[in-house]
């Protein structure tokens, strides 16, 4: 049956979210982000960075009150005054840098992907368990008022037997950006493309088959890519992602009786709209442009997680990220994408 008001976004009382004291891996535009964040919109306490830079380090820890810089992460893992790690550092860092954390028995943040492929999240997974400390995924998209909303609708099984997901994410990069560096693991795939497939794992579920095409791009890693996933369910997800141009960003779930229209960008906090297959009712959804604000939600999150003593989350357990992983292994073992330190390690 067709809703008459659209679900209210779950989230934990005050209380239950305890103030953590935040150690910041990697001072880069996303950590800015993080920092004005978590400063702005919560309890949460800044109290150490690790830069490789002093100069960038000083700069961050400037703009933020941060009272410790560090430029050797070991530095910094030693103290016992950081409960929590962030790591923003880029791509192909991610496990170690998370490994790294994770042994020095801090709570640690990861921020997407988790890690280059399956194999090295799944070696996360397990030192964070040996450890008996909480490691997740930083998809701060799973987190948002909306992406609830969402979780909710599905759960109820609002949109009836599902049968098709439609999603893209690309946009237009000059040729500097790091996203074409081969040594920093560049490509879509990683950026844009966690987002679709992460969508695609969270509405249908592991998928039964994979098929995908990719597009070089200069500079010897992929510039854009294009899959189509079957689901048990048999649900069609098609993605597209690319380096090469600005497309929508938008994603229509479409189900038996309802269909779901999420404005582009998807995965970002923004409007979405929900109709019926038929009467045409429809229900919207709209909330303030206040898009990196919302980092905030996986912040409180991961607290909330510490403070119920969970070493995994309920919203983004190890087990969707590694699935997420897994997907984009196959895709990119079909496309011939092969980072730099798969290739050492081969």
């Amino acid at each position: 049956m067709f809703p008459s008001s659209l679900p209210v976004p779950r989230r934990p009382a005050a209380g239950t979210i305890p103030s953590l004291r935040w150690g910041i891996i990697g001072p880069g535009w996303i950590a800015d982000h993080f920092a004005r964040a978590l400063r702005e919109h919560t309890s949460q306490q800044l109290v150490a960075v690790a830069s490789r830079s002093q100069q960038k380090g000083d700069a961050f820890a400037a703009r933020w009150a941060i009272p410790q810089v560090f430029t050797h992460v070991d530095e910094m893992l030693a103290r016992p005054d950081i409960d929590a790690v962030y790591i923003a550092t880029p791509h192909n860092h991610h496990y170690p840098d998370g490994l790294k954390v994770l042994s020095a028995g801090k709570h640690t943040l990861i921020e997407k992907p988790l890690a280059l492929n399956a194999r090295e999240g799944a070696e996360l997974q397990a030192r964070a368990k040996q450890q008996g400390v909480l490691c997740m995924e930083a998809m701060w998209c799973d987190f948002t008022p909306k992406y609830d909303v969402l979780s909710q609708l599905l759960a109820e099984g609002v949109l009836g037997d599902l049968h098709t997901l439609i999603a893209d994410h690309g946009e237009f990069f000059t040729p500097g950006h790091r996203i074409f560096n081969p040594e920093l693991a560049g490509g879509p795939m990683l950026d844009l493309g966690s987002y679709l497939i992460a969508l695609s794992m969270k509405v249908g579920g592991a998928p039964e088959s994979i098929v995908a095409s990719g597009q070089p791009a200069p500079g010897g890693v992929n510039g854009q890519a294009s899959m189509l996933l079957t689901h048990a369910n048999g649900m069609h997800s098609v993605l597209n992602t690319t380096l090469f141009s600005n497309t929508p960003g938008g994603a229509v779930i479409a189900g038996r009786d309802a269909t779901l229209l999420i404005d582009g960008q998807f995965y970002a906090p923004g409007a979405f709209t929900l109709t019926a297959s038929q009467g045409g009712k429809s229900l919207r959804w709209e909330e303030p442009d206040n898009r990196y604000a919302q980092l905030s939600h996986e912040a409180e999150h991961f607290a909330w997680c510490v403070g119920q003593r969970l070493n995994d989350s309920p919203v983004r357990s190890l087990d969707s990220s590694l699935l997420t992983l897994s997907v984009m292994d196959e895709a990119r073992r079909q496309m011939g994408i092969v980072f730099n330190e798969e290739k050492v390690s081969a």
